[in-house]
Parts: structure tokens; sequence; C-alpha cells
């Protein structure tokens, strides 16, 4: 499996749209704004194409993300930060996201300036439970 560099994947038990349902209230109930959902595989289906369930949750905090893109302002394009949920060719469905010390190694950043996003990754794993 082809997850790319950087990108943290852990197993679901939920459907694709279950799984962000999930991290989507956790989310909201530690105070975490959702910008957009973003259904791709609905999105595929309606241009006459199949896909598996793939759907991309955009969120953040600008207390958490504005530090990071003062710091370095090119890392904007990884932020808002994002929850993927989706689901291989063995029906397998999987919640992905970018991994904060990848982020921290992309854009030079100290452990200071990433210090707000460390914490997202164990929140969002949460809603697996």
């Amino acid at each position: 499996m082809k997850t790319g560099e950087g990108i943290i994947s852990k197993a679901s038990k939920y459907s694709v749209p279950e799984t962000l349902d999930r991290v989507d209230a956790l989310l909201q109930s530690k105070g975490i704004k959702i910008f957009v959902r973003v259904d791709h595989s609905g999105e595929a289906e309606k241009a006459g194409l199949k896909m598996p369930p793939t759907q991309l949750l955009i969120f953040g905090n600008p207390k958490g993300g504005t530090p990071v893109m003062l710091a370095a302002p090119t890392a904007a394009i990884d932020l808002p930060l994002k929850a993927l949920a989706w689901q291989d060719s063995d029906g397998k469905v999987w919640l992905s996201y970018n991994d904060p010390e990848y982020i921290k190694k992309r854009f030079g950043l100290t452990d200071d300036q990433i210090k707000t996003l460390i914490g997202i990754g164990p929140l969002i794993e949460q809603a697996l439970n």
C-alpha cells in the first residue's frame, strides 16, 4: 500500500463516512473548527467514474496553525490540517493524516514552532476506538 512520505495511516473498523463522522464529532467537541468535508468518491461518481469510498475532512484552529505559518509561510500548503478516510482495494478502511514531525522537517521548523500540531494525531485516532 502506497500512502506517501510523512503520512500516518491507522486501520478503522468503521465505514469511511462513519470514520469521518467520528473524527468530526471528536474535533468539534474539542473546539476545533471543521472547514469542509470533501467526498472524493462521490464527486468521482458524479463524473461517471468509480472510486472506492474516499472522504477528506479539513479542520484546524487558527491559534494552532497561525504560528506555524508565521514561522514558515509555505506551510500553509499543508494547513489547515486534514484527515482522510479511505477504503483500499481489499475493502479495509483507513484513517490517514500528515505526521507533524514530517511537517516540522519539511519546513525546517523547531519543536517549539510545531508544538501546536503535535497532539492532533493521538486526538483524531481516538475516533477509531
